[in-house]
């Protein structure tokens, strides 16, 4: 019998798509160098629309490894490995498992002049063999053209900010709530300035840089002493369910005890820190109409304003013994996966956004770059101190911000949500944070001479969102 003859398996040749963009620097090649090298620059460069998590991050070093994981709890992990590593030059990332067959990332960094350079961006990559040959061009370089519109637009923002300080010493700073939303932002944004970041953690400190604190007891705040600043951000999530009587006691007590807990702790020591920029928020205010106020206003009425009013007098320990402090009344903070906008954005992309009982309540919001800058601002400014109210200058109605946000996720706004239902579904917090609401401007800011990076909503929803092309 013959034998039959097998043809012997090749793997396709793939096809590598080259994209390419560049942006300038306003700093020059050293600074955008020692940028990407901090430890929070992987951080701040993940578009914040997309599901992406660090998993892992080591620092770059030709060797070293990333670690991203996409999408849901178990979704695709992205594994890349850091290569031709030159602290002055830039660097290479080279996927070894994910969702393209190949994929190499060249970052460039170009001097121009001593003050200003060049970001060059290279990806050469394949899309999935099974899609690669049957899939036009432009589906794999449309998302990649949104995500560096971005990065580089992020880059610009930071090193630009950086720069103002650059003069200035490198900071210590410790964070509360440094694992949330806007605390593990602000690390990023402070360590990519490098600065040094202590994290205030309740459970068993991990590395050198993180610090046990106990919100409702005693604790030993000896690393503290002398340092730069604390920024205390730690406190439950007010809109993560329905407020019965036990949701109000541990939305109060963890921002009032923790707060009494960390200013007594600090103000006890031989030398505390400088400053302590304390969270607060404009529930302050209360439900208000007309024109927007500024820190010099009354206390409003309702559970936020009476839990607000006691925080911020949870602070005193910290003022009495001369730190100086900043309440920072902070508004709605726009983040695309977190807070309102990140509950907003599903509804409104699937053209259920709209009114929301009259939409004639005011939201006075702020994006969470111009937020993390504020905090940094609040830091350096010797000036501010008391109350401060961390929004953009332009706050508008429900109704203005739901046509906004429709109009840049491209969807209609006709889907109201009557006051009725509001009321039936969520009681008291829907009350409080969807059908009321104040008009606040950022007086204490404005007369510091801080500058506003976004001033108009839907240029700061284009941005964290990607719909700025």
């Amino acid at each position: 019998m013959v034998p039959r003859l097998r043809r012997a398996r090749t793997e396709p040749t793939l096809k590598i798509i080259r994209y390419q963009e560049e942006c300038p620097v306003p700093v020059a090649r050293e600074a955008l160098a020692a940028w990407h090298f901090a430890p929070g620059a992987i951080r701040r460069l993940i578009p914040p629309w997309q599901p992406v998590r660090v998993i892992h991050n080591e620092p770059l070093a030709d060797g070293s490894i990333t670690e991203l994981q996409l999408g849901a709890p178990l979704g695709l992990r992205w594994t890349a490995r850091h290569e031709a590593v030159n602290r002055s030059a830039g660097f290479t990332d080279r996927s070894l498992r994910g969702p393209f067959a190949h994929w190499v990332h060249r970052h460039d960094f170009v001097a121009v002049s001593s003050d200003s350079s060049t970001l060059r961006d290279t990806v050469d990559f394949s899309p999935p063999a099974s899609l690669g040959a049957i899939t036009p061009r432009g589906i794999w370089t449309a998302p990649l053209r949104r995500m560096f519109a971005f990065r580089h637009q992020r880059t610009q923002h930071d090193l630009a900010w950086h720069a103002r300080f650059a003069n200035g010493p490198r900071r210590v700073v410790a964070v509360t709530g440094a694992s949330g939303a806007v605390g593990s932002a602000l690390s990023a944004f402070l360590t990519t300035a490098g600065h040094r970041v202590i994290r205030l953690v309740r459970g068993t400190p991990t590395g050198s840089d993180e610090v046990r604190w106990n919100p409702a007891g005693a604790w030993d705040a000896d690393p503290l002493s002398g340092i730069d600043a604390v920024v205390h951000l730690a406190g439950e999530n007010i809109a993560a369910g329905r407020w019965t009587a036990q949701r109000q006691e541990r939305i109060r007590s963890s921002r009032v005890d923790g707060t009494r807990s960390l200013c007594e702790t600090i103000a006890a020591l031989p030398t505390p820190p400088k400053a302590l920029i304390c969270a607060s928020a404009i529930g302050w205010y209360g439900n208000r109409s007309g024109p927007a106020v500024d820190e010099s206003a009354p206390r409003g009425d309702g559970f936020l304003a009476d839990v607000t009013a006691a925080w911020e007098g949870a602070s005193s320990a910290a003022t009495k013994r001369g730190i100086r402090t900043v309440n920072l009344r902070i508004g709605i903070v726009l983040q695309a996966r977190a807070g309102v906008l990140g509950k907003l954005l599903l509804p409104f992309r699937m053209g259920a956004g709209g009114r929301v009982g009259s939409g004639e309540q005011g939201m006075s919001w702020i994006h969470i770059d111009d937020l993390l800058r504020a905090v940094h601002w609040s830091i350096e400014t010797p000036s501010l101190h008391g109350p401060v109210n961390a929004v953009a200058p332009s706050p508008l109605s429900q109704i203005e911000f739901a046509r906004t946000l429709a109009r840049v996720v491209r969807r209609p706004c006709i889907a109201p949500l009557p006051a009725p239902i509001v009321r039936l579904l969520l009681g008291t917090m829907g009350e409080e944070l969807l059908l009321g609401g104040s008009w606040v401007k950022p007086a204490a800011l404005t007369a510091s001479g801080y500058p506003f990076l976004f001033s108009d909503l839907e240029s700061a929803l284009r941005f964290e969102l990607g719909r700025m092309r």
